[in-house]
C-alpha cells in the first residue's frame, strides 16, 4: 500500500512540476535572446553627430565565422570622415566607426583631438583585409602622426585600441558591410 501511494505522489509531483515549468517558460519574452557571454558587456547604443548606423560582419577565419553581426557608425561624407571620433572618450556602445570611400584611397588617418586610443583596420573594395594600425591620442598639438594602410583601401574601421582580435579581424578576413544593425 505504501509503494502505491509513493508512486501516486511521485506522479503528482511530476505533473505539478511539468505544469510549473510550462507556466514559467510561457512568461518569457516574446523574442528571447541569449545572454551575453561571460565577460561580455552589453551596452545601449547612443548615436552622436549626424552619423548613421550600419551593420557589418567579419568572415574568413573560424574565429571570425563564429562572430555575430556587428554595428558601427558610418562616416560616409567628407565632413563626417573629417570629424570621425574627434573629442570622443567612448564610441557610444557601437563596435566601431566604419569609414566608407567611393573610390580606392591612400589617405592617412590621424588622431587630432581624439582622446580615445584606437585601432584601425583597412579593407579593399572587395572587403578583403589590407592592414591594421594602433593609433595614439594626439590632443592639442599642432601636428599629429599619421597612420596609413599597406595598400589602397575602400573601407576603414576604427575600434577602441586592442579590440581588433575580439572582432576576429586580421590577415585573411573579409568585411561585409550594409544593412541594418542587429
Amino acid at each position: 500500500m505504501n509503494v502505491r501511494m509513493l508512486r501516486w505522489a511521485i506522479a503528482g509531483l511530476l505533473v505539478v512540476g511539468g505544469i510549473a515549468f510550462l507556466t514559467v517558460g510561457a512568461n518569457g519574452p516574446k523574442d528571447p535572446t541569449l545572454r551575453p557571454a561571460e565577460g561580455q558587456v552589453t551596452l545601449s547604443r547612443t548615436r552622436f553627430g549626424d552619423f548613421t548606423e550600419i551593420g557589418f560582419r567579419i568572415d574568413g577565419t573560424p574565429a571570425a565565422q563564429a562572430a555575430a553581426a556587428r554595428c558601427a557608425l558610418l562616416a560616409e561624407t567628407a565632413a563626417q570622415q573629417g570629424l570621425g571620433l574627434m573629442n570622443r572618450t567612448d564610441i557610444g556602445g557601437y563596435d566601431g566607426m566604419l569609414f566608407k570611400f567611393a573610390t580606392d584611397s591612400n589617405a592617412a588617418f590621424y588622431m587630432k583631438d581624439t582622446p580615445l586610443p584606437l585601432s584601425i583596420a583597412f579593407f579593399d573594395a572587395a572587403g578583403q583585409y589590407v592592414s591594421t594600425a594602433d593609433m595614439e591620442p594626439c590632443i592639442h598639438m599642432p601636428t599629429c602622426p599619421t597612420y596609413s594602410a599597406a595598400r589602397p583601401y575602400r573601407w576603414a574601421l576604427e575600434v577602441p585600441k586592442g579590440a581588433l582580435p575580439r572582432l576576429a579581424i586580421g590577415p585573411g578576413t573579409k568585411l561585409t558591410a550594409g544593412g541594418p544593425c542587429p
